[in-house]
């Protein structure tokens, strides 16, 4: 295939960003094609923009049964993420779905169970944030041992604030029935996905949420969570909504060293000799292994994350280019992700694998009480957060 044809469903905030660097020509081998969205204005709001370009669709329907289309990209609201990727499978389209791969993981199941009928047709989804070299080089050091057996992991991710005014920007915003949960699904995708890419998935959850604690929201707007791993590591997730100035600081504790990663640097303290080795030889009473704190190479080439990862689905297609954010893997963060909620609405334990019809069951629960704002949708400049 020569070129990727490719229709952007979704016309929103982040669609809107995807067009305009698609539009630019940053994206080797695609061309954007159509532009998908229910809502006239956007789609005018589009056609002012670039003109006749584009061809421009009103229901999903009409993408998929113009055989011209190759691939689509679903930037809609969440529980749209699932439903529209069956049905472009099943027409032959290759997905890329937008985070987070869904609400709930029953769904998401459905959805890698039909991309497993197509093994010919290319599935990724928009973690763009896998491809920070920074990420990369954390996973590389815990999967080949540098850090030694897994003992901590602390991820303090605050710095996605946002004001009453994002969530006043659309009525299915921060509802239950419209987009089934808050900071965990909307912002915190990301970290929980590299969370267990890079240091595995816990086998249990407890988790401790506020909903609409300081935002006129019915979702979780505030979040501390705690995990064990099998081998007996625990973790602390936490997160919010309304800090300013926040915090992203990531730090991965093992036998052999530490890591840490904030304000966009990495820095790397090893041990001389396993804790567990030094614990079971040494004799002085007080005292600890030697530490070397260490600098990492760890280069970066100043292009967007979000193109490299739409650059590589694209590659995918064309060549047959190992993905970097297969689809299927999206429910691992997710399944994190439920669990927090399963486990503060329950007050207890939830392992994993996660009980997802017990979820949806829950989740139900909340939708039947949920209610649709009535406000004036916007579509807000993203700069300031992507």
């Amino acid at each position: 295939m020569n070129e990727v044809k490719l229709a952007v469903i979704g016309a929103g905030n982040i669609g809107t960003m995807h067009i305009g660097y698609l539009a630019a020509g940053r994206v080797q081998g695609c061309q954007l094609y159509a532009v998908c969205d229910h809502n006239p204005e956007k789609l005018e709001a589009v056609r002012k923009r670039y003109g006749e370009t584009y061809l421009l669709y009103s229901s999903i329907e009409e993408v998929l049964l113009d055989d011209q289309v190759d691939a689509v990209f679903v930037a809609t609201p969440h529980y749209d993420h699932p439903t529209i990727a069956i049905q472009a499978l099943q027409a032959g389209k290759h997905v890329l779905i937008e985070k987070p791969a869904g609400v709930y993981t029953k769904k998401v199941q459905e959805m890698n169970e039909e991309a497993g009928k197509h093994p010919e047709l290319s599935f990724g989804i928009m973690y763009n944030q896998r491809t920070n070299p920074m990420y990369q080089k954390a996973r590389e050091l815990v999967q080949n041992g540098a850090l030694g057996e897994l003992r901590r992991t602390n991820w303090i991710i605050t710095t996605w604030y946002r004001s009453q005014s994002y969530y006043d920007s659309g009525g299915w915003r921060a509802s239950w029935r419209g987009e089934g949960g808050g900071v965990l699904l909307n912002q915190d995708p990301h970290q929980l996905d590299l969370w267990q890419w890079i240091c595995g998935m816990p086998q249990r959850v407890f988790g401790f949420a506020s909903f609409g604690k300081r935002r006129a929201i019915e979702v979780e707007d505030e979040v501390t969570a705690y995990v064990e791993y099998e081998n007996g590591a625990t973790g602390i997730f936490m997160t919010s909504v309304s800090e300013t100035p926040g915090t992203n600081r990531f730090e991965i504790v093992g036998s052999k060293g530490k890591l840490v990663i904030e304000n966009e640097k990495m820095s790397f303290w090893q041990s001389t000799v396993d804790e567990r080795t030094f614990n079971a030889t040494y004799t002085g009473g007080f005292g600890e292994p030697e530490i070397w704190q260490i600098d990492l190479p760890v280069m970066y080439d100043n292009r967007d994350e979000h193109q490299k990862i739409l650059q590589n689905f694209i590659d995918h297609i064309r060549t047959g280019k190992e993905l970097l954010a297969p689809g299927c893997e999206g429910i691992a963060g997710l399944s994190i992700s439920n669990a927090i909620h399963l486990s503060a609405w329950q007050e207890c334990w939830v392992d994993l694998p996660i009980d997802s019809e017990l979820y949806y069951e829950e989740l139900k629960k909340r939708i039947a009480t949920s209610q649709l704002r009535e406000v004036e949708e916007k579509v807000l400049d993203t700069d300031a957060t992507y």
